[in-house]
């Protein structure tokens, strides 16, 4: 499930769960703009549209979650399925990784949030995986949120806490060992888009539809600051860079904006993509210079120069809108999934 913004309301786009996996990967072929050339890979390992696309820290894995209610596990250079993750019982709509990449977290329409042990996968790979394609690895389910459960992120220094946002406009800090809720934060007045840690895993800062973006200490549940409350438009996204300096924040005003949290001023905007209805996940690319990469409501991938803000590419593909993109952690590839009259999963890899 995704957020849509109509008319000043929230559009909810809900979607059955009951059509059968298909999976689909395409030959290799090229795209090439602004001189620089991409070698893309395309797959439809969900029946409904894609709502997450992450990699694993470790770069072993692709992980993507579908409004089916499914979570798929690929592999980063073929985008062949090595195991699919059941127990959701409505979609799922973000999906966060451990920092060692042992455990992924979803987020769902169910109310719930659901932890997946993947060291089996890892240790076994893909052959092992395929040979016990219906095992059970979830360890535990987090319940709590009262609504939707739109957004999870593990703590980066720990893999026993979890922060999540959800419909009921809540913030939670939750511990993943005794699966109990350690902080419910009544955050905003209207549902949050977005939970992320610092690199420190000291704070967290929310984005949401009620058009503010608030930091939040994770100890003590503590509101350290608003860094925006504009009321409108809302907030889609929001994301702590890699260094922890700043924040990204995603706004329904076809706009992407660079905050220094500590001063609340923006630095940076970046524009040129289309973005008035969708929460759509936003990312940074640090593996060959400093970019910004993001969706967007016109079917393409767009990167934006870190420093410049000028638009470096904008990659064309997808028959849908682009609601989720990731970088690759140590190589040039960035994924992107799209929503339902696309549900393909695009992997792009820029040439050396």
């Amino acid at each position: 499930m995704r957020l849509q913004w109509h008319k000043g309301k929230i559009k909810i786009l809900m979607h059955s769960t009951t059509a059968k996996l298909s999976f689909r990967l395409t030959v290799i072929c090229c795209y090439r703009q602004n001189r620089r050339k991409w070698q893309v890979r395309e797959a439809t390992p969900h029946s409904r549209a894609v709502s997450c696309v992450r990699f694993s820290p470790c770069g072993r894995l692709l992980a993507t979650a579908s409004l089916d209610g499914t979570v798929a596990l690929l592999s980063p250079s073929s985008l062949a399925v090595i195991a699919v993750l059941r127990g959701h019982s409505d979609g799922v709509s973000d999906l966060s990784w451990s920092t060692e990449s042992y455990y992924l977290c979803s987020a769902s329409d169910d109310r719930t949030i659901r932890i997946w042990d993947i060291r089996p996968v890892l240790a076994g790979g893909a052959q092992a995986a395929a040979a016990d394609p219906g095992a059970d690895r979830c360890i535990r389910v987090l319940k709590g949120h009262t609504n939707f459960v739109f957004s999870a992120n593990f703590n980066p220094q720990t893999s026993s806490q979890i922060a999540s946002g959800g419909f009921d406009c809540t913030v939670r800090i939750w511990d993943v060992k005794n699966g109990r809720c350690t902080r419910a934060i009544e955050a905003h007045s209207e549902p949050v888009t977005s939970v992320h840690f610092i690199r420190d895993g000291s704070i967290v800062v929310s984005g949401s539809h009620d058009g503010s973006c608030k930091i939040w200490d994770a100890k003590t549940g503590a509101c350290l600051k608003t860094v925006i409350d504009e009321k409108k438009p809302a907030v889609s996204f929001s994301m702590f860079s890699p260094n922890g300096k700043f924040i990204l924040v995603a706004m329904l005003d076809n706009s992407l904006k660079l905050c220094n949290f500590a001063t609340g001023k923006f630095l940076k905007v970046y524009s040129g993509h289309v973005n008035r209805q969708y929460c759509i996940q936003s990312a940074f690319s640090v593996t060959n210079g400093k970019y910004v990469v993001n969706g967007s409501e016109d079917n393409c991938v767009y990167i934006w120069d870190l420093q410049g803000r000028n638009i470096l590419q904008k990659l064309g593909g997808h028959t849908d809108t682009v609601i989720s993109v990731s970088c690759h952690p140590t190589e040039n590839k960035i994924a992107s999934g799209g929503l339902d009259n696309d549900r393909t999963i695009r992997l792009w890899v820029q040439d050396s």
